[in-house]
């Protein structure tokens, strides 16, 4: 029986528009209470403990500024959310992390690597290869020098993977991709069976819901680079564990409560 245990950790709150970007406009007649007006939404990174090394699947969102100015309006990280910050809370420091896995490269999911200096850095090859390179549609996923401003992870050395890779004993980072050209999950192994942290490849739990007016087996969003691969990532990873609570969300809102209750899973 595995020790690992996930610990989530919110490193601030994102905004978006629901029907532009977490519902795909086919469906959004069909889900009830949808909200008009733009929403917060949290941006989780994931502490995998227990284990012979410490090992974080990605590292949190921009700072306040940044954050709202070249991303999404009202986006914030209130003072002591940054991923350094609640790691010192927590008895941890940058430096004592020896393995990061990022579900990919976009702004919310890479601040503040540069403190990781201890740590090997995992990324799907063809995410690497497009965040360095992105069509202008993606210069602000990905902060292009085009922009005026740094990229977080601007000559930082990764070690790039594929297909489906045991990242160490209990630990594996698959493809899932659709959001991005690159995207990954992480599936980790605990004492109450797998856990998938899914990145942005299932946005909400409310993705997984199928949507029986259009013969729908799950709730597509809307802000996708393929939708065929969304689509597929999404049925495959449902499929993939026991229930919903064993699929864990950068974005997912129950997540906050959940974690006042538990805060280490498995």
């Amino acid at each position: 029986m595995s020790n690992l245990k996930i610990r989530p950790i919110n490193t601030g709150f994102v905004t978006t528009v629901p029907k532009e970007y977490l519902y795909h406009h086919s469906v959004v007649d069909y889900i009830p209470n949808i909200p008009d007006e733009r929403i917060e939404m949290p941006v989780f990174t994931f502490l995998v403990e227990g284990g012979d090394k410490l090992l974080l699947i990605d590292t949190g969102m921009a700072p306040t500024d940044r954050a709202s100015t070249y991303h999404h309006p009202s986006s914030r990280q209130p003072e002591g959310m940054a991923i350094h910050e609640q790691l010192e809370c927590i008895g941890y420091h940058p430096q004592d992390i020896d393995i990061i896995v990022f579900t990919h490269l976009h702004w919310d999911h890479v601040f503040q690597i540069e403190r990781f200096v201890n740590a090997d850095l995992y990324v799907h090859k063809r995410e690497f290869k497009f965040a360095f390179d992105p069509i202008p549609l993606y210069f602000k996923s990905y902060e292009h020098p085009a922009l005026g401003i740094t990229r977080p992870f601007e000559g930082m050395k990764f070690i790039q993977i594929s297909g489906e890779t045991e990242i160490m004993p209990g630990v594996r980072a698959y493809e899932s991709f659709g959001h991005s050209p690159g995207h990954m999950s992480v599936e980790v192994e605990t004492g109450e069976g797998s856990y998938i942290c899914v990145g942005d490849s299932i946005f909400q739990l409310h993705n997984i819901n199928p949507v029986p007016e259009m013969h729908y087996e799950i709730t597509p969003p809307g802000r996708f680079y393929n939708i065929i691969e969304t689509w597929d990532s999404i049925v495959s990873q449902k499929a993939r564990v026991k229930d919903s609570s064993y699929i864990l969300c950068t974005h997912e809102p129950s997540l906050i409560d959940r974690i006042e209750k538990t805060p280490l899973i498995g």
